[in-house]
């Protein structure tokens, strides 16, 4: 009779509930086997469940394979509403029908789990570009502004030219036929993979300011208007990566000038 240590390596060769196999465990009798299968089962469940959802957030990229669309690149940013700090774009091209466990919107994704995401997308995409506009750009523009800018730099980053743009909420005029999904992050794998991406990297550039500017927790807040951004703000000031246009930076300068 085999151990239950070899029942559970056995069981991981199972992928499908209907699977004919699991009527010879189950007559095992074993309080051991009994939980392997139902830990077993719970696991294939979950499996099942995240490539729906993965297959969900596809209907987009699909339809447009059908349509011939090979270069499809999602679009999204990061940083809009911070008080400090720029805001990043990120464009990427992932390999036709390309399945991530774990990829969403990046606000819906663990902290711990960021990195390891971030790196499957880089191995899995056929281009990445990044665009960045710094505080100076968006007090000059406006964010809105600024956040296309961002995502138009982006895309000149990428590697290939992309036969479609998926972009999250926003219309850009540069002459690539797109799409603009609301909450697209959320609703399409291409735009998720940039959200990761466009993540990533600005956390990477604010744990950076955070060392050059300390005391306003950057690496922890990434520039958003936290309790400890706001007492730093009012015991060391302003420092050259603040909004000027964004509150309370505006109101602390008007003051500072009367």
């Amino acid at each position: 009779m085999a151990t239950i240590k070899e029942i559970k390596e056995q069981l991981l060769a199972i992928k499908s509930l209907d699977d004919p196999r699991w009527r010879e465990y189950l007559e095992d009798s074993r309080a051991g086997v009994q939980t392997a299968i139902k830990q077993r089962q719970k696991a294939i469940q979950k499996m099942l469940l995240e490539e729906e959802r993965l297959e969900q957030m596809l209907r987009y990229e699909k339809a447009l394979y059908k349509e011939g669309k090979c270069l499809i690149a999602g679009i999204d940013e990061v940083g809009r509403g911070p008080l400090a700090g720029p805001v990043v774009a990120a464009a990427v091209i992932l390999s036709e029908n390309c399945k991530i466990a774990g990829l969403n919107d990046s606000k819906k994704i663990p902290k711990h789990k960021h990195q390891s995401i971030y790196q499957a997308v880089c191995d899995n995409a056929l281009a990445i570009g990044i665009g960045v506009k710094d505080n100076t750009v968006i007090d000059r523009v406006n964010i809105y502004e600024a956040t296309k800018l961002a995502m138009q730099e982006a895309i000149k980053q990428l590697e290939v030219v992309p036969d479609h743009l998926l972009i999250d909420a926003m219309t850009l005029d540069n002459g690539i036929e797109q799409t603009s999904i609301i909450k697209g992050d959320a609703n399409s794998l291409s735009i998720a993979a940039a959200s990761v991406v466009a993540k990533v990297t600005r956390d990477k550039m604010m744990a950076d300011f955070d060392e050059r500017y300390p005391g306003y927790d950057f690496a922890h807040n990434a520039g958003y208007g936290t309790k400890q951004h706001l007492i730093g703000l009012k015991q060391q000031g302003i420092t050259p990566i603040h909004r000027k246009t964004f509150e309370p930076i505006k109101s602390m300068l008007r003051e500072e000038k009367m």
